[in-house]
């Protein structure tokens, strides 16, 4: 995803993401902010009191959010109860999320919610999806993009 950027594009990234700030080294237009804490080595994220009191400090335009599941009714989930609470907070501190899942995660969920389904503005997906989770996102003004 990161080498779809144009190189020459200012804005600013604000990440959790030791991977994502990597990432971004050759982009010499864009900023990036990388938000401390503990590692979470799972998922190669900063997580903790340092990492949530430097979100708490951030407004946002856009939120990228990962999650494990999709699912029309238990929503946006995870499989980490610290994790789920990241993504909540980092959502709360955005104008808008947007919602990457791939195919697997269609119809799953996780054990820890981060939020019911209007909790994003925007799901990318891979394929067309099923009636009961389209007309969820549907009810909850969800845009999904294929």
């Amino acid at each position: 995803m990161i080498k779809l950027l144009p190189q020459e594009m200012p804005f600013t990234v604000v990440t959790h993401s030791p991977n994502i700030a990597v990432g971004l080294i050759d982009y010499p237009a864009i900023e990036v902010i990388l938000l401390g804490g503990t590692l979470f080595k799972h998922s190669v994220v900063t997580m903790g009191t340092a990492m949530t009191e430097a979100a708490h400090r951030i407004n946002a335009d856009l939120y990228f959010m990962g999650v494990t599941g999709v699912h029309h009714s238990a929503g946006f989930t995870t499989g980490s109860f610290e994790e789920a609470g990241v993504k909540r907070l980092l959502s709360l501190r955005a104008s808008e999320t947007i919602v990457m899942a791939s195919q697997e995660k269609i119809n799953a969920a996780s054990a820890f919610a981060i939020g019911d389904l209007s909790l994003a503005s925007t799901l990318v997906v891979e394929s067309e999806l099923d009636k009961p989770l389209a007309e969820a996102l549907a009810r909850h003004r969800v845009s999904v993009i294929f």
